[in-house]
């Protein structure tokens, strides 16, 4: 599609897209949202692009292939998982750590954010390839009763 009007909205959208999974992502612990749903925004932020743009400018964008990610999600989210095994605790038991802050307060660090950042990535990576490699396939031959 070459519309003037969606690649504008396109470039000043995603980044507020972007922005706004990541905060989605950050306060799924405590409130409705998660790894899940921010994943879901992000692709959503770049399947915008996508229609914008094209695949290949979204294929450069994102840098990394859309199974790397899945790769890397799935990694981080059983190596959180599975931590607590190493000091006898239970498979998906928590872990929490608390920092001071320089200008006073603290800061609770624990092993659910590093879990959503796992299926972020995951979700991420699954629509993204989806998403892909539906686009990148639209413009091959074929689509007829032999091809199911």
């Amino acid at each position: 599609m070459n519309s003037v009007v969606l690649r504008a909205v396109a470039r000043t959208m995603t980044p507020v897209l972007l922005q706004l999974s990541l905060v989605l992502l950050v306060r799924g612990h405590n409130a409705p949202g998660g790894g899940f749903v921010g994943g879901l925004m992000t692709s959503a932020a770049l399947i915008l692009y996508l229609i914008a743009y094209g695949t290949g400018t979204v294929r450069r964008l994102v840098r990394v292939s859309p199974m790397k990610l899945m790769a890397m999600g799935l990694a981080v989210t059983l190596g959180t998982a599975a931590l607590p095994l190493v000091t006898g605790q239970p498979f998906l038991r928590s872990a929490w750590t608390e920092l001071s802050l320089p200008w006073g307060g603290h800061l609770a660090l624990g092993t659910p954010m590093l879990f959503d950042v796992g299926v972020y990535l995951v979700v991420v990576g699954a629509t993204l390839g989806f998403i892909l490699a539906l686009a990148e396939g639209e413009g091959s031959e074929g689509g007829g009763k032999e091809d199911l």
